[in-house]
């Protein structure tokens, strides 16, 4: 009974919502918005090959052929996105005045080094990039470019023994984090100073923000000790203060303090919805083919103002 009572919210949640918006490249897939909506989807692609990032007004997406990636900072002016290929020999950051179309170009690191993962500061002033080499043949993280937009310069820091699949971005007060052993670690943006681990909290849920609006909680991969997958830890205290009883296949960052945007299986697809901290679906946010999933989705999000 109680699980047919949620289907009928869900259902009725549905017939609430705004026009959908229509994703280009994805096969069927629509978005459902309102207008009150904490968050709003300003990008996505389908692995390197299509990126596509929202008009600054309106709800039009456009296929970017020139960027892998592209991200949109807290505020909704600027967009940062990774272009596809070298100039001169060199990788770059570009970032785009999305209500004048203005462009400016940012060197980051030199071939065949690359900077991509783009993850905005809160204030957004700055860019943190994971920085990869290629080592026998496969990619490893060396470390991170950090970018100030408004300077238009780039830093690059390299660290030791960090993991091959290793990211970087940044966390509320300012320091960037990343993969750990089972947690986390925190460095100084300035020169890769650890500044703090957390221990066996789990892996980040990135590469949206882990952190909730707040800053007060962090989403992980709950640790093989425990049979929840997510986990909520207190990043001051350093220690899991909760888990949730829920198996998403990927988290998007945070709805708001109290949910997360997670894709969940459904009927042999997906779906992309709003869950809260007790694992139950609250929203339905879009249906996800097993196909267009399968072609390594993402979805970026931006906080409104």
């Amino acid at each position: 009974m109680i699980a047919e009572l949620r289907e009928i919210a869900l259902a009725l949640s549905l017939a609430l919502s705004a026009a959908p918006v229509e994703l280009p490249g994805t096969g069927s897939m629509k978005y459902r918005e309102n207008t009150g909506d904490p968050v709003q989807l300003t990008a996505y692609g389908l692995g390197t090959k299509r990126t596509y990032l929202r008009s600054a007004t309106g709800s039009a997406f456009a296929w970017e052929k020139s960027l892998t990636e592209v991200s949109v900072a807290p505020g909704g002016r600027l967009a940062a996105g990774v272009p596809a290929a070298y100039r001169s020999g060199y990788d770059a950051l570009v970032v785009t005045d999305r209500t004048t179309g203005a462009s400016t170009r940012i060197r980051t690191v030199k071939k065949p080094l690359t900077a991509s993962y783009a993850s905005w500061s809160r204030d957004g002033k700055k860019v943190a990039l994971t920085v990869e080499q290629k080592v026998s043949g496969k990619w490893r993280v060396i470390g991170f470019t950090v970018v100030d937009v408004t300077a238009k310069t780039a830093r690059t820091v390299r660290i030791n023994a960090l993991s091959a699949s290793a990211g970087f971005w940044w966390s509320p007060d300012g320091n960037l984090v990343s993969r750990h052993g089972t947690g986390l670690r925190l460095y100084r943006p300035s020169d890769g100073a650890v500044m703090r681990t957390l221990s066996g909290v789990g892996l980040p849920t990135g590469p949206e923000d882990s952190f909730s609006p707040s800053g007060k909680r962090l989403t992980t991969w709950c640790p093989s000790r425990f049979k929840e997958q997510l986990c909520l830890v207190d990043p001051i205290a350093g220690r899991i203060t909760q888990r949730v009883n829920v198996r998403p296949e990927a988290v998007f960052g945070w709805w708001d303090e109290s949910h997360v945007i997670a894709v969940m299986p459904h009927g042999g697809a997906y779906r992309l919805s709003v869950v809260d901290l007790r694992g139950q679906v609250t929203r339905v946010l879009a249906d996800v083919p097993a196909k267009t999933w399968a072609a390594e989705l993402w979805l970026s999000f931006t906080r409104r103002s």
